[in-house]
């Protein structure tokens, strides 16, 4: 079943629709993370100001190297070391310019926050891990609410606007290894210096 899945969710990403989506920690709303208009759609459905930065997963440290300038050493050995889900927003991402057309080899310039930095999880989940692998690019991985309204934990939880708001709903039966908590959020700089944003 998961092959069929990931089939059918990598047709919706590379076609630029948005996909509702289990991840290791919550229900997410996810698209190509380099293709702005389809970034622009997510706001939509969540009600959300663009001026807010999205998480994005990747399924490698070598996927996080192609879209930012630098890796710190910090962030490597938080990576090698982590046995829990955790988004580490990196310096310098790479990204396209507002209205610019869409790069694969770029960020879309609205999931950059103001001051160029990313926040990119290595997801603990196989089906997570697989489609951004297939798609060869990051995918956008933000909690499946509009924005104000609770998390949700489970897909019981997640609104009938937000299901019907979106191109393609995963199988919930995925969900099974989520944990049902947010991520923590480690901010780290070139320097190594660590700023904890959420524990």
């Amino acid at each position: 079943m998961m092959e069929n899945e990931l089939k059918n969710a990598l047709e919706v990403l590379r076609a630029g629709g948005v996909l509702l989506y289990p991840t290791d920690t919550v229900w997410g709303l996810g698209c190509d993370a380099t293709d702005p208009e389809a970034v622009a759609k997510i706001y939509a459905i969540k009600h959300r100001s663009d001026s807010k930065s999205l998480v994005l997963l990747a399924s490698d440290l070598d996927m996080v190297a192609r879209y930012v300038q630098e890796i710190p050493e910090m962030a490597i050995q938080l990576v090698e070391v982590n046995d829990r889900p955790m988004t580490i927003i990196y310096p310098g991402a790479r990204s396209g310019a507002e209205g610019e057309p869409a790069c694969k080899q770029v960020l879309a310039h609205n999931v950059v926050a103001q001051d160029g930095t990313v926040g990119i999880r290595i997801p603990m989940m196989e089906f997570c891990q697989k489609l951004a692998y297939k798609l060869g690019r990051p995918i956008v991985s933000t909690s499946a609410n509009i924005s104000g309204e609770p998390t949700p934990k489970n897909f019981s939880e997640i609104s009938p606007a937000i299901r019907e708001a979106v191109d393609y709903c995963v199988d919930p039966s995925l969900e099974a290894h989520a944990t049902g908590k947010s991520s923590s959020i480690l901010k780290v700089g070139l320097d190594s210096t660590i700023e904890i944003i959420r524990k």
